[in-house]
């Protein structure tokens, strides 16, 4: 995607000097700054520290980091064991660990160091490919149901609602809740965005505002809990949200805060997407509120909040002092809330047996 009319990646690989290059998402929207991670303890601290997020971007910098290891390693235990923790840095996103084995499993059969080297970052760089190409996919599967209201409206704006960011700082290209609003946009029909701002860290209103502002979509920035709002009152004709885990059965692992967007949806009649290419299926996983583990993160991320003052990046802290926090990164939307997924392979409903029609392989 573009920024400011550059060609730009959240994540990419130096080969010739054994580095792997990222956008630290922290700083956005009011800084551009590009961290370098050499090792695999620092690839490790930017997936934690949310430098990279998002389950598809997750997955890439997983990828990248068993480069990394192979690079650092001196003997298969401590290649292993840096894999290990690399898969353990985050639980929730599924995509982390199933690239971290598919690159493992690429430079298994390699007994030089060198060549397992430049198979890890082949098949990294593959990888990177791969969900680009997924997420463009999703988009062109997507416009359909934007273009089916905007006909509807007899070409009126169509209001898509969002939550988090599941852009391509959270993929490599297009993203995936937002690839068909570019596809849209681009395509000429006319849109509008509600972006929810995403307590605590505000990815929608620090990232997928600066996404959408750097595309020119017209977009609007709101609180968390405005959405249940603008549905009673017709304001909202579709909303598309990303997911870090989705179990075959069709229940949905996001963003805090997505669950009661998915019930809001429902008790006014407005359909509720997940769109997510097939490296985010846990194809293990039945229950997903009993069975996808929910991350929790550090209580300060809720206590204190991150903003630009007179060109500097402060933050301030939010409650009183001696207040407690609990900070669940995660909730999951059962099934029955979701209208329907929107996949690299086309859309389908919300179940298992239409989920195993678009892959088969899996059943």
């Amino acid at each position: 995607m573009k920024v400011d009319g550059k060609d730009t990646r959240p994540i990419w690989l130096e080969k010739e000097i054994e580095t792997v290059r990222v956008i630290d998402q922290r700083r956005l929207p009011h800084e551009f700054v590009v961290m370098d991670l050499k090792t695999v303890n620092d690839t490790i601290y930017a997936i934690q520290e949310m430098v990279v997020r998002g389950a598809p971007l997750i997955g890439i910098t997983g990828a990248m980091g068993v480069f990394l290891a192979a690079v650092r390693s001196d003997s298969r235990e401590e290649f292993a064991d840096r894999c290990r923790r690399l898969k353990a840095s985050r639980p929730t996103a599924v995509n982390l660990a199933w690239a971290v084995d598919r690159v493992v499993g690429a430079i298994s059969g390699e007994n030089k160091k060198t060549d397992r080297i430049n198979t890890a970052a082949r098949e990294a760089e593959i990888i990177a490919e791969e969900e680009a190409d997924n997420c463009k996919r999703i988009g062109e599967h997507g416009v359909a149901l934007i273009r089916e209201i905007s006909e509807k409206k007899e070409g009126n704006v169509v209001n898509i609602l969002t939550h988090c960011n599941a852009g391509w700082l959270a993929t490599i290209e297009y993203g995936t809740a937002t690839a068909p609003m570019y596809v849209a946009f681009d395509q000429g029909v006319d849109v509008h965005i509600w972006v929810d701002e995403t307590r605590p860290l505000n990815q929608g209103a620090r990232l997928t505002a600066w996404e959408l502002g750097k595309h020119g979509i017209p977009h609007t920035v709101i609180t968390d809990n405005a959405g249940g709002h603008l549905m009673q009152h017709g304001m909202v004709d579709l909303a598309i949200v990303g997911t870090d885990r989705t179990t075959y059965t069709g229940d949905v692992a996001n963003k805090i805060g997505t669950y009661l967007k998915a019930l809001a949806a429902k008790d006014n009649g407005v359909p509720f997407y997940v769109a997510l290419p097939s490296s985010t299926f846990d194809w293990t996983l039945r229950d997903g509120i009993r069975e996808i583990p929910i991350e929790e993160r550090d209580p300060e991320e809720i206590r204190i909040i991150q903003g630009c003052h007179e060109e500097a990046l402060i933050s301030v802290l939010v409650p009183p002092a001696d207040s407690p926090a609990g900070n669940f990164a995660f909730d999951v939307t059962p099934a029955r809330l979701v209208t329907g997924f929107i996949t690299e392979r086309g859309i389908c409903r919300a179940d298992e047996g239409e989920i195993l029609k678009l892959f088969p392989e899996k059943s």
